[in-house]
């Protein structure tokens, strides 16, 4: 897909939805198709899970779960073609993505510090950058509300299921089950719990091709108008 002209000014689209919706690979292609810059904020939480870990700290000690975080370097590239990850000069980009950060970070992401340091260096990002297209499970609700575009992926829980075991080789049976936890305790969380935002289009993306999905975005932002 060529790039698309968007009109100016900061331009900002929140893309959220649950695992499997599609997000990561829809909101990469959307920020090349609109000229953008891309940010995956799950990927901030999953390498303050990857330093928590590293560090050996008990997870269910929020004060010493928020100091590692606290005190590691996390970059995230913005670059939609190769958005690196790393953790004090480490590379991490394999590793974020791994079993044993997929099963603890949840319990990360829902420490009140932790999130207040990463929505912190998320806003910073977004307010850095001309136009950027920002995915994760509370973007449009809590890390950027004036967003110009507010989207909302989702797709039957079979189809979600099928798309994440494909992508990481595990059972179907285990991965919808995995799928069904996360989302019942990112939502339940006190903090910033996992929500869709009041005024996001929801788009199901259940058997809809990745262009055909960027498309309908391309278009919904062309009739929004300058934010």
């Amino acid at each position: 897909m060529s790039a698309q002209r968007i009109g100016p000014g900061h331009c900002v689209v929140a893309v959220d939805g649950p695992s499997g919706s599609g997000k990561s690979t829809v909101s990469r292609r959307l920020a090349e198709a609109i000229d953008a810059r891309y940010l995956d904020t799950g990927a901030m939480y999953r390498a303050a899970t990857w330093a928590v870990l590293r560090d050996g700290v008990d997870l269910g000690d929020a004060h010493a779960v928020a100091k590692v975080v606290g005190a590691a370097e996390i970059i995230i590239g913005t670059d939609p073609a190769d958005p690196l990850v790393t953790v004090d000069g480490t590379g991490v980009d394999a590793d974020i993505r791994g079993p044993a950060v997929t099963a603890a970070v949840s319990t990360v992401a829902a420490v009140p510090a932790v999130r207040d340091l990463l929505i912190a260096a998320q806003r910073a990002i977004i307010g850095s950058v001309e136009r950027i297209v920002v995915e994760g499970r509370d973007i449009g609700a809590t890390v950027a509300p004036d967003a110009r575009l507010k989207v909302y992926l989702t797709a039957s829980a079979e189809e979600r299921a099928r798309r994440r075991s494909a992508e990481t080789s595990v059972e179907l049976a285990a991965t919808a089950a995995d799928l069904e936890r996360r989302d019942r305790f990112d939502a339940s969380r006190r903090v910033s719990p996992f929500r869709r935002a009041d005024d996001a289009v929801v788009l199901d993306t259940t058997g809809l091709a990745v262009d055909d999905v960027v498309r309908r975005l391309v278009g919904m932002l062309d009739r929004s108008g300058p934010a």
